[in-house]
């Protein structure tokens, strides 16, 4: 079995059993402790929440290497995804991904039983490929899940989403003027700052409606 580094933020008893537990892993090109990534942690654990992050093994290699690589194919990504949910047997369990790691989450939910997925920034399409849709899985996903997608990203923008077959398991939030990170133009008045917050409240929500 792989040995797992782990980042974690939230109460000091890691495992607290009285708390939600929430995996959470980065996208395709950048490590688990970015400017976004460290945010959505803090904020989040700071809400009571154990929030515990983790690295892919392309990702891992990365930062010991420092040579980028792309990454894995998906199923030795959702083999890894599945080791780390064994890793944490206690429930409630959200498991949440920006981008890449959203799409894994979502693709393995169902099977492992846990209570709910996030998905920051869900990758609908490659940017310049509309038509190589990846909602396939989405279409009869039986664990309730939250996409947080910003109204600007070209991995998928309102007007292609809304004609998407998606479960009704699957509740979309709209994150006004953002990119794939979420981040608005500054001409637009509003802030990452503003964007994430709101985000944030949009997991609590769910995490307190699917955890009730």
């Amino acid at each position: 079995m792989t040995s797992i580094h782990f980042l974690q933020n939230g109460p000091e008893a890691a495992l607290d059993t009285n708390k939600v537990t929430v995996l959470f892993t980065h996208g395709s090109g950048a490590p688990m402790d970015t400017d976004f990534m460290n945010y959505f942690a803090e904020k989040l654990g700071n809400q009571g929440h154990n929030i515990i992050r983790f690295e892919f093994p392309f990702m891992a290699e990365r930062r010991t290497t420092g040579k980028k690589r792309p990454p894995d194919r998906a199923p030795k990504l959702l083999e890894f995804w599945q080791q780390v949910i064994d890793q944490h047997p206690q429930r409630p369990l959200y498991i949440m991904g920006k981008s890449l790691g959203g799409r894994m989450a979502s693709m393995i939910a169902d099977e492992m039983n846990v209570t709910g997925t996030i998905c920051l920034g869900y990758p609908f399409h490659p940017p310049t490929k509309p038509e190589n849709t990846r909602t396939a899985h989405l279409e009869n996903a039986k664990t309730p899940c939250l996409i947080i997608q910003g109204t600007r990203d070209p991995f998928g923008k309102p007007d292609e989403v809304e004609h998407y077959l998606l479960s009704d398991k699957i509740r979309v939030y709209w994150s006004e003027n953002g990119n794939h990170n979420l981040s608005p133009r500054k001409k637009s008045g509003r802030t990452d700052e503003q964007n994430w917050s709101e985000a944030i409240a949009a997991i609590n929500a769910f995490i307190n409606e699917t955890n009730s």
